[in-house]
């Protein structure tokens, strides 16, 4: 029997088998007949990643009741959060609009301000930030 590092296992959640080199197709193969359920996992994660690029707001209700017939405690407390805000998890997918210039913008002043701790007041953390974001 050959043994396959589990990394490679947790590397298919996100990267299909084909841009993996630790695992081979046959031994993925091996591995989803001696443990179905992670056959079962492998296939949810396939139909979340399915549903958020579907734009269809619909698909994640769908994908919620398929994923808790599984009964996985973390899988379900992940299903949980999803259902406490379902609505914007809805907008996030069928909408095209993100925060990440925001949270880009946020990340640089707190590298600043880490850099900068203990060395200034406020006056200068704040001229560095604009003068920052004015040549960004």
């Amino acid at each position: 029997m050959e043994l396959i590092d589990k990394k490679w296992l947790i590397r298919l959640l996100y990267r299909p088998i084909e841009k993996l080199k630790g695992i081979t197709p046959t031994q993925l193969d091996t591995v989803l007949g001696m443990y179905p359920l992670y056959k079962n996992i492998l296939s949810i994660v396939e139909g979340f990643k399915g549903t958020l690029k579907s734009k269809n707001p619909k698909a994640i209700v769908e994908w919620i009741d398929s994923a808790a017939t599984l009964k996985i405690d973390e899988l379900d407390t992940f299903i949980e959060g999803l259902r406490l805000d379902v609505d914007a998890v809805k907008n996030a997918i069928e909408l095209d609009y993100n925060n990440g210039l925001a949270e880009g913008f946020v990340n640089k002043i707190k590298v600043i301000k880490r850099i900068m701790y203990g060395r200034c007041k406020f006056v200068l953390l704040k001229n560095k930030a604009l003068l920052i974001s004015h040549y960004s």
